[in-house]
């Protein structure tokens, strides 16, 4: 059971749905009984979800799709972890998904605890957070001596989520062989996006394996 959508197809469907959404006007598509039933004997879904555990990022509602449409992981701060990316190799091996969309959003909750952690003062947190957001605190400490900042107000929340995003990104195509070479044979595209809690916008920052034609609002400054 395969999708026949290519990835920039998929990727159309998502900017469609979330088109939709913003605008207040979705279908709900899939989330019928009919549906729901027709699904019993397998899934097929188009596109698989890497995305933040925060309770306002809603993967099936602000991309306006329903059930069986995403294969769907999150986590606090969308973390490339052993569980995420085994999750996200079960869709591309063995669902045939040929877009990966990994989603940011403002506000998070994770980029600010790992800004917040490189304060001298910072209170510690509790082991198992603290191992999770880790890999967000170099990206902080990176940009705030970038920018020539001395402690941690001076530091661009938003600047580093984008450079969070980007490094799951990398880091799910370090991680994992299947996903590497699917992206490399064009059987699976990613898109980075982020989530704009006040419009409901899914902006896309970072795009592997699609032209950039295929992403027409993935401006330079965004790249």
């Amino acid at each position: 059971m395969t999708t026949t959508l290519a990835p920039a197809e998929a990727w159309e469907r998502l900017l469609e749905g979330n088109s939709r959404f913003v605008a207040g006007t979705p279908r709900h598509p899939n989330q019928d009984a009919q549906h729901r039933a027709a699904l019993v004997g397998g899934q097929n879904p188009f596109a698989a979800f890497l995305g933040c555990s925060d309770s306002r990022v809603a993967a099936e509602t602000l991309f306006d799709v329903g059930l069986g449409d995403l294969f769907t992981t999150r986590n606090a701060g969308h973390m490339v972890t052993e569980s995420a990316v085994a999750s996200i190799e079960f869709a591309v091996a063995l669902l045939d998904v040929p877009l990966l969309i990994v989603l940011a959003h403002d506000s998070c909750g994770a980029v600010d605890a790992a800004v917040q952690s490189t304060a001298i003062d910072a209170e510690p947190l509790p082991p198992h957070i603290w191992k999770l957001i880790a890999p967000i605190v170099p990206a902080a400490r990176r940009l705030l001596k970038e920018r020539g900042g001395t402690s941690v107000a001076d530091i661009d929340r938003e600047a580093v989520g984008r450079e969070h995003l980007r490094g799951t990104i990398a880091g799910l195509l370090e991680s994992s062989e299947i996903i590497s070479t699917a992206v490399a044979e064009g059987r699976l595209a990613i898109v980075g996006a982020k989530y704009r809690l006040t419009d409901g916008t899914a902006v896309p920052i970072a795009q592997v394996g699609l032209a950039d034609t295929d992403i027409p609002s993935l401006s330079k400054e965004q790249k």
